[in-house]
């Protein structure tokens, strides 16, 4: 069954292509349309590829791994130069074979990029010798956009209160499991952080962050209140757009490298077009779509090769009714039909592949109520296509 899906796919792209439509991003005429929360249709083959990003290596003790491709390094190890301290001098803290490391009394540091919604890459390690214990045994934080604490504390074998662990949301949200290594060794951090976002004093979205601790799940899509603070409970709030992602100096020689960041595409409370949009948002971009198809349909406009044309005209109808292109493509499609009932039979045999996908089309686009369920030119294809025999099964 799988073979034979995809084997009619590859028959689908082919025919496309044969007939000058752009097939590299996938089948037209294909699932289910858009509707009033999603601009895109069900396998759009209009809708944008995903970027190619080289994926990176992971890391070992010793070894700092490498980001992925589209990564913004914050440091790599060799210097503080995208760093400064809470002043906006230079960054005061020790670089060494491959690390920084806090210089006690010093302060924090930030980074001079802001930035919102990303996916973040950090590692730390606490000083192999254990001095202390809770809160004062190797402590420090990581802030996102300046507001956010996730926690950084040598919590192995360290009791403490549970939302101020290693991979706590700081006195928000404990993290789901305690994993961490030794002191000594390199802790790994993998973030996604999603800002909140307000509108006229009201939440549209509250926000979120994810964290993996050496790879395994310490907040699950945690909900934020706002930005941390200590022993005062949290605020539900805005906390803007961009911010420095800051490191702490709580009075211990923390240890961090191989620090990156991607930033993340919008979501759909944000401006984005994927997942699921109000009708408003879902219905500009429609329109979006169809002026590009319809803008690609003119280019291919070719008197001895109508096809094309008309049937990208009819695909922006899929994403917005409008009547001049409706009449347009019906006046087109009269056109075509007309013209293959005149070919003399030598000629119109190697029309078969052609005349079964518009056919297809056809059906699709009456089938969704994108074209009346009348479409003349719909009626005299299919009795073509009978005609002719073209949909007969071959006899064994």
């Amino acid at each position: 069954m799988k073979l034979c899906f995809a084997l009619a796919i590859a028959s689908t792209l082919f025919g496309l292509a044969s007939l000058g439509i752009a097939a590299s991003a996938g089948p037209r005429f294909y699932g289910d349309p858009p509707d009033q929360h999603h601009p895109w249709a069900i396998h759009d083959g209009n809708r944008p590829q995903p970027k190619v990003v080289t994926p990176g290596t992971f890391s070992t003790p010793d070894q700092a791994g490498k980001p992925p491709s589209d990564a913004i390094v914050l440091f790599d190890g060799t210097d503080l130069s995208k760093w400064q301290n809470d002043k906006g001098g230079p960054a005061p803290w020790l670089v060494k074979d491959g690390y920084m490391q806090v210089v006690p009394g010093t302060g924090e540091i930030r980074t001079k990029d802001q930035f919102g919604d990303c996916q973040l890459h950090i590692e730390w390690a606490a000083p192999a010798k254990v001095e202390g214990d809770s809160q004062g045994r190797a402590n420090s934080g990581i802030f996102l956009m300046g507001r956010v604490e996730i926690q950084v504390l040598d919590s192995y074998h360290n009791i403490t209160y549970a939302d101020g662990h290693a991979g706590a949301v700081y006195e928000v949200n404990p993290p789901a499991a305690n994993a961490l290594r030794p002191p000594g060794e390199f802790q790994v951090y993998d973030i996604v952080f999603r800002r909140p976002i307000y509108r006229d004093g009201k939440a549209v979205d509250p926000g979120y962050v994810t964290v993996f601790v050496n790879g395994v799940l310490a907040q699950d899509h945690t909900m934020l209140e706002g930005g941390t603070g200590h022993m005062t409970r949290s605020r539900i709030g805005p906390i803007g757009d961009k911010g420095p992602l800051s490191l702490q100096d709580h009075g211990n020689p923390m240890r961090f490298r191989n620090i990156w960041y991607r930033e993340l595409p919008l979501r759909a409370t944000d401006g984005g077009t994927d997942g699921y949009l109000t009708p408003e948002a879902t219905l500009a971009k429609r329109h979006q779509i169809a002026a590009s198809i319809r803008e690609d349909a003119a280019k291919l406009a070719n008197s001895p090769n109508p096809l094309p044309e008309m049937l990208r005209l009819l695909e922006s109808l899929v994403y917005e009714k409008d009547e001049p292109t409706l009449q347009k493509a019906s006046t087109m499609a009269d056109q075509y039909v007309a013209n293959l009932k005149q070919l003399p039979a030598d000629q119109l045999s190697g029309k078969k592949d052609e005349a079964r996908q518009v056919r297809d089309a056809f059906n699709y686009l009456t089938k969704f109520k994108i074209l009346p369920a009348d479409f003349a030119p719909k009626a005299i294809l299919a009795e073509i296509i009978k005609d002719q025999g073209w949909d007969r099964r071959r006899q064994p």
